[in-house]
């Protein structure tokens, strides 16, 4: 099983540099969110019909640990604003936007 390691850096007005990057180890799948200045981050993806689910502080970093066994699509909402970081792997969204697409096998 393969993981793609990923690292961005974006300079959006409303959301200061962020960064996003992942890291795989077996079958757990670790995203990372660097936006120190966000009050509430929340991932919300297809394993579970996009139900947001709040992310963990650490510093500077938002994290969320998901399974890495089978491929899911995902975007945050970063303090009520939905945010599709710049993926390797994205698909259009039924609603006109992108999400992330994770894929074990890519």
């Amino acid at each position: 099983m393969k993981c793609l390691l990923s690292f961005v850096c974006l300079i959006p007005l409303t959301m200061g540099c962020v960064s996003h990057y992942q890291q795989c180890r077996g079958d757990t799948l670790t995203l990372f969110l660097n936006n120190p200045s966000a009050k509430q981050v929340l991932l919300a993806c297809s394993l579970d019909d996009f139900e947001p689910h709040k992310a963990e502080k650490s510093g500077s970093l938002w994290v969320m640990t998901l399974p890495s066994n089978k491929p899911f699509r995902y975007y945050y909402i970063v303090d009520g604003i939905l945010f599709v970081p710049p993926c390797p792997l994205t698909e259009q969204d039924d609603f006109g936007s992108k999400n992330c697409v994770f894929d074990p096998e890519f």
